[in-house]
């Protein structure tokens, strides 16, 4: 059976993403890990990251793009910086052209040659393809909330964001400080952020997007506000929505306002809460939550590899009795 398991390299297995990847790495039943590399820890032992790894002697390796050539890996996933990723596609494009390739960076998110990695909204062009890049957390929740009012919208939503400060990574900044956050909520780059950019792109329609970190650990949560070309009453919106997800199990739609509480830790995402504005019945605001380590990245991420090599799009992220909605991994 392991003969025929694929063969996956984890670039920045140290990271938040690439550490949120593992888990769901180690109970994938097609898949198996080749090697987790981290320039600054390795060595360290993977159980130190997840503490349910099943070999105890499994340790993060360092590897250079130079070394791409000695690693047997047929899916290579970059846990990487903005800007980190391009020797490694390189190198990898120059020794093993047809392993599949994930970026989590934001690197080719705008380069029409690699799949945008939307899972539920853009399979067609995923299933199959070589070169995938995951979608920014902000802008994956935003997407799911604006694509099925997409043809409705009159000007650019706005859209209201805060995210936990994993979101900021593990490199020390103000943003991810325990200090300056607590009792605190930090706004930054209000203009011109990547996710308005690619939010924008993909969508096909301009929008205003101003993110923020707070004191929790991980989750994000989007007020969006709309103007559509019709009025289109809570009920409508629920019934919209309801439709253009039936098909996707891991999106639920709520006539409740969504909390990040119900979503931390789970690989799905909730959009819901739809208010009328009566005084501009076009008027809509509504919110959508979603793990930004998990839907934002990692099992997006996994979803992704399913879909590129034929899998089920839920192996390894769905539990199997789940008969619950809310009974994810």
């Amino acid at each position: 059976m392991a003969l025929s398991r694929k063969r996956v390299a984890l670039i920045g297995g140290r990271g938040y993403a690439g550490a949120s990847f593992l888990p769901l790495l180690s109970r994938h039943p097609d898949l198996e890990l080749a090697l987790a590399s981290s320039s600054a820890q390795a060595g360290q032992p993977l159980r130190e990251i997840d503490p349910d790894w099943p070999d105890p002697d499994t340790r993060l390796e360092a590897l250079a793009p130079d070394g791409v050539a000695a690693v047997d890996a047929r899916v290579w996933v970059l846990a990487l910086p903005n800007g980190a990723s391009e020797p490694w596609v390189r190198a990898i494009d120059a020794t093993n052209p047809e392993a599949l390739i994930i970026d989590l960076g934001a690197d080719y998110r705008f380069d029409p040659g690699w799949a945008y990695g939307l899972s539920e909204w853009n399979r067609q062009a995923i299933a199959g393809a070589r070169r995938i890049a995951n979608p920014g957390c902000y802008a994956t929740g935003a997407q799911f909330a604006l694509l099925p009012i997409r043809e409705y919208l009159t000007r650019p939503p706005v859209i209201f964001g805060v995210s936990g400060y994993s979101g900021a990574g593990r490199t020390p900044s103000p943003r991810n400080d325990p200090e300056r956050l607590a009792d605190n909520l930090i706004p930054y780059s209000l203009t011109g952020h990547l996710h308005e950019r690619e939010i924008s792109t993909h969508l096909g329609r301009p929008v205003r997007f101003h993110p923020h970190v707070a004191s929790f650990f991980r989750g994000i949560s989007l007020t969006l506000t709309v103007n559509l070309s019709e009025e289109l009453d809570a009920s409508r919106l629920l019934e919209l929505y309801r439709e253009a997800y039936r098909d996707a199990p891991l999106i639920e739609v709520t006539p409740e306002i969504p909390e990040i509480r119900e979503i931390a830790g789970r690989p799905g995402l909730r959009v819901g809460g739809f208010a009328i504005d009566p005084r501009q019945p076009y008027r809509v605001t509504f919110v959508a939550v979603l793990d930004n380590l998990l839907k934002g990245a990692a099992s997006q991420a996994l979803q992704n590899i399913n879909l590129a090599l034929g899998l089920d799009e839920l192996t390894g992220i769905r539990l199997k009795t789940a008969d619950e909605r809310a009974a994810y991994v």
